[in-house]
């Protein structure tokens, strides 16, 4: 196996470097999410050990930004961390599997055979309702044939419509979806977006597929508002 280390703690890369080496193992250390990255974009991993805390970009982000970026080798998730919300990110960024410190390397070894024994992670299906498109791995979005730019937000607050066309979504479920814990309950930031997404996937296409349902929230209709 080939294993990717992504650990700013040089003791602890070190560590586990030299555990895997022990057993056969190759394996490569990067210190920072963009770095890894970088190594991972260049070369083909069996799994990645990412660590959470990371300087920079954390391993949440760093998780996210590699599955956005096609790389799907399976993702162990190391943190220091026990809160069962930071697990629940780390599974929801993409992660495979996660080990809180301190740990046995024992177990890391054994997490890490399943992990391989698995195989990459399964590629995100293209969302499709009417000729609305939307892939999750590469976050593109189209109109028929014609692609929409969307913020990062822009595109967490569209898939959660995408994944329940014709479903309403409170206001408190697509705050859920797209700011995680991030986010103020009284502010009109649902609203703002909601904004945002009909001037760039209805109103250019004279279309309207975003409808409002007073007093209960927003809903996708099913034929995407063709």
């Amino acid at each position: 196996m080939h294993i990717l280390v992504v650990e700013d703690e040089l003791k602890m890369a070190a560590l586990i470097r030299r555990g895997l080496d022990e057993q056969g193992l190759t394996a490569d250390v990067a210190t920072s999410g963009e770095q890894a990255g970088l190594m991972a974009g260049a070369l083909s991993y069996d799994a990645i050990v990412l660590d959470v805390m990371l300087p920079g970009i954390d391993g949440f982000e760093t998780c996210r930004r590699l599955r956005r970026d096609g790389v799907w080798a399976p993702v162990l998730i190391l943190t220091a961390r026990g809160a069962i919300e930071d697990r629940v990110a780390g599974l929801d960024g993409g992660a495979d599997d996660y080990l809180t410190k301190p740990f046995s390397f024992a177990e890391l070894l054994a997490r890490l055979r399943a992990l391989v024994r698995r195989g990459e992670s399964e590629r995100p299906s293209m969302l499709e309702v009417g000729n609305l498109r939307l892939d999750p791995a590469s976050r593109q979005a189209w109109r028929g044939g014609v692609e929409i730019t969307l913020s990062t937000r822009e595109h967490s607050v569209f898939e959660a419509f995408m994944h329940r066309p014709g479903h309403v979504l409170s206001r408190l479920q697509i705050l859920e979806h797209a700011w995680e814990y991030d986010f103020e309950y009284r502010s009109n930031v649902v609203e703002v977006y909601i904004r945002y997404l009909r001037q760039k996937i209805d109103k250019p296409f004279g279309v309207e597929s975003l409808e409002t349902v007073r007093g209960a929230g927003y809903r996708l209709r099913r034929d995407g508002g063709c």
